[in-house]
Order: C-alpha cells, then sequence, then structure tokens
C-alpha cells in the first residue's frame, strides 16, 4: 500500500509523544514492506535542502540529519514560522496554503491510505474532506482532546476534594467552561466544523479507552482503540553505560526518582514534590532526576524542591539514545499527570528498561500500568498515598525488580510496535463505504 501520514510536526524538529508515534508508524510501516509519505511542518528554512514550489515552500526531501530517513521515500514539508501559532485553532481547521501543497501531493503520490495523526494546529482538519474526496482511505489517530478543548482537560476533576476522586469520570464540556476558562481563544464554530470535517475519517482511533470515552462524551462517534506501542529493541543498555551515567551526573549511592517531560503544572510536579517532602522525612537517601528542559521553569522547580529539602539533579533534554541509560539508572519512575493525560509515553519506555512506575489515576495510565503487579496507580493529589508508595518502593528492592519485570513482560506481549501496526493495518484494509 502507498501510505500518506500527516502530522502537524515530525522528529527530529519536534519530537514530543505524537510526533514520536506518527515516525514509529512512518518507520514501523515501511518495514512491513508499504510505502510511506509524510507530510509535515518546518519552521527552519533548510536552503540547501529546499525545494521551493512557486511561492508555496514546498519541501520534498529526506531530511539528512537527526532521524535516519530511507532516501527512497519522501517527506514532504510545509514551511511554517512559529509566529502563526496564535492563529492555531483558526489554521487547524483551514489552512489555504497546507491545502494546495497537500492537493499536490495527492496528484504526484497517489496513495491508498492518508493516516493523519495532531493536524489540528497548523495543516488542517480539512484535509480529511480533501482526502476523501480524492477516493483515498481516510484514518485519524486522536492524541489529546484538542477535538472538543483547547488545552488539557481537567474540568471533570472535583475541586472540592481533591483527595478524594471518584474514578467514573464525567468528561462532557460545556461551553461556558470554555469561554471562561479560554476566553478570546474561544472560537464559538470551531466545534461545529471539526464534527463537519471528522465526518469524512473511515475511522478515528483514539489512544486509549479513556480519551475514546471522552471523545464520546463530548459528540464525537466512530471510534475504536489501538493503544501506542514501542520498539523494545530500542531500548537496550549495558551496566557500562549505566555507571558512567551516574558518574556524570553525580548519581552514586543514592535512590533515583525519575521524572520526565517538560516541567509543566499539570504533569504534577508541584503535586510530586509534595509527596516528596513527606518522604524525605523518612528516607532522605533519594534523589529527583529530572530529565527536562533546562530554563526559568526548571530553575523555579528546582528551587521549591530545596525548600522543601528535596535532592534534585536535571539532565536538561537528552538524545533519544541516552534515555535508556537514564531510564536503567533510575529505582523507579514517577508519571503524576494531573489531567487526562491520554497515553503517557514515558510509562511504555519505562516499562521496556524494566522499571517499576507509580503512576496517576488520571488518563490512559491505568490501561498500562497494573496496579500493584507492575507498580502502583495513585491519585496525584493525595500526598500521603504518594509518599507512602514511593516509600514502599524506595525500602524493598525486591519488590522493586518484580514489579519492573513483570511491566517488562507486560510492554513485550501488550504494547509492542509490531502489535500495534499490525492492528492498524488490519483496518487499512477493510471496506467503508
Amino acid at each position: 500500500m502507498r501510505i500518506l501520514i500527516l502530522s502537524d510536526n515530525f522528529p527530529p524538529e519536534r519530537d514530543g509523544g505524537a510526533e514520536r508515534i506518527a515516525f514509529n508508524y512512518f518507520y514501523g510501516l515501511k518495514n512491513f514492506g508499504h510505502d510511506v509519505f509524510v507530510m509535515t511542518t518546518t519552521s527552519s528554512h533548510h536552503p540547501e535542502e529546499r525545494s521551493d514550489e512557486g511561492s508555496l515552500n514546498c519541501f520534498c526531501h529526506p531530511r539528512e540529519s537527526g532521524d535516519p530517513v530511507d532516501p527512497n521515500s519522501n517527506i514532504f514539508y510545509l514551511y511554517w514560522p512559529q509566529k502563526y501559532s496564535k492563529f492555531k485553532h483558526y489554521f487547524g481547521l483551514y489552512n489555504p496554503r497546507a491545502n494546495k501543497i497537500f492537493k499536490k501531493i495527492l496528484a504526484e503520490i497517489k496513495p491508498d491510505i492518508v493516516h493523519a495523526h495532531n493536524v489540528h494546529e497548523i495543516l488542517g482538519l480539512n484535509l480529511l474532506k480533501l482526502a476523501k474526496k480524492s477516493g483515498t482511505k481516510v484514518f485519524l489517530t486522536v492524541h489529546d482532546c484538542a477535538l472538543f478543548h483547547y488545552g488539557k482537560l481537567i474540568e471533570f476533576i472535583p475541586q472540592i476534594d481533591k483527595n478524594q476522586i471518584d474514578q467514573n469520570f464525567n468528561y462532557k464540556v460545556n461551553i461556558w467552561q470554555q469561554i471562561k476558562r479560554y476566553q478570546k481563544s474561544f472560537v464559538p464554530w470551531r466545534k461545529t466544523i471539526i464534527k463537519y470535517y471528522l465526518k469524512y475519517a473511515d475511522k478515528i482511533f483514539a489512544v486509549s479507552l479513556e480519551l475514546k470515552k471522552a471523545l464520546e462524551q463530548n459528540g464525537i462517534k466512530n471510534i475504536e482503540v489501538i493503544h501506542n506501542g514501542i520498539d523494545i529493541n530500542k531500548w537496550q543498555t549495558t551496566s557500562e553505560q549505566i555507571e558512567k551515567f551516574k558518574n556524570d551526573y553525580q548519581l552514586q549511592n543514592k535512590k533515583i526518582i525519575f521524572w520526565g517531560g517538560r516541567l509543566e503544572t499539570l504533569k504534577g510536579g508541584e503535586l510530586l514534590l509534595d509527596a516528596l517532602e513527606l518522604v524525605a522525612k523518612q528516607n532522605s537517601n533519594f534523589i529527583l532526576m529530572i530529565v527536562g528542559k533546562k530554563d526559568i521553569a526548571a530553575e523555579k522547580f528546582i528551587n521549591s524542591a530545596q525548600k522543601k529539602n528535596i535532592s534534585t539533579t536535571i539532565t536538561d533534554w537528552l538524545p533519544k539514545e541516552q534515555m535508556p541509560v537514564a531510564y536503567g539508572a533510575s529505582d523507579l519512575v514517577a508519571v503524576p499527570s494531573a489531567y487526562l493525560d491520554p497515553f503517557p509515553t514515558i510509562n511504555l519506555e519505562a516499562m521496556a528498561i524494566a522499571k517499576p512506575i507509580i503512576g496517576t489515576c488520571l488518563g490512559g495510565t491505568p490501561e498500562i500500568v497494573q496496579n500493584e503487579k507492575t507498580g502502583y496507580i495513585i491519585n496525584p493529589y493525595n500526598k500521603e498515598t504518594f509518599a507512602e508508595k514511593i516509600i514502599a518502593l524506595l525500602d524493598n528492592p525486591e519488590l522493586s525488580r518484580r514489579f519492573g519485570n513483570a511491566g517488562f513482560e507486560r510492554v513485550q506481549n501488550e504494547f509492542s510496535l509490531k502489535k500495534q501496526l499490525i492492528i492498524t493495518i488490519k483496518y487499512y484494509e477493510q471496506n467503508y463505504t
């Protein structure tokens, strides 16, 4: 099959969770023998590599740096300056420049399948309609709540007593909540237009059952769940690499708690510090390793940790080949997201390195982490229980080892990239009317 993947962003220029999943589809489907193409965007001109299509700035080349790309496959780039990001709620519906380039790509490669990932900020959901009108099968993988929301979904969390969270969540969002929270960013007709374009998708994939539930409660149908997968063969490391990593970051003779990603409030960093403050009163021989960008937010976070007598180190963003080593050096991995975090990739990565996880009850984490089998599922707002589970793993290496091994077996059997791709291809091969 000839498959065209659409993604607003793509590695190596941007390498977040959704972008990495789109890349895994690209490379994985190629390995299955399909002809795979990508349409994405770049904010960099790359003048030595660019192939201008009039004033459209259409890039038709394999990128020669970063992730390896087979020269027999093409990645089509639309130049898109970052200054336009403030208009994402409009261009995410209809982008005339992306429209023109997409028509040229369709005519050139004549795909059997168009599979969109995140296209709701730059490329535009109207590409689903164009693809369907061209006669191809159309699929959309949903990685977040952007089809009915403007940011991270938190409205379902009770505001009175967050310590007692009923996990039978109601994700329905009303218009007044959106207006109050997003004010000038709110576009009254956005949801109606999104639903119109979604009708042109043969099937919509959600990356977790919890995300599917949220989408359906907000009026979006025709959804199946395909959990993200991981290639565990790329997550191998050695004891020598781990020792060197510990020496480089002065982590010797310490219990290491891994927390990674963007240092955003809703990623649960402050909630983690609240729990670790209690842990430090009983066990001070640990360090919180932050795998994230060194910036002003990181500096504030570290200062907050110091006030709570919590030892920290920050690695800055690590090259992807260093990530298995960072996980391997850790004793446990914390995933305390304080919103509907659909399917955090960090869980899969930790399990691929056989590390126990203490994960949030919010979002898709409970679909990956099995409570008291591969780690613990906690309410991140309940700092006492959170701290108790951290202490349990820090004080019991055998328990941590057992959870980690069970996690490795689970990710190998249930969340492999190969399994994800086989399920997806079966949907590609079905007939749709």
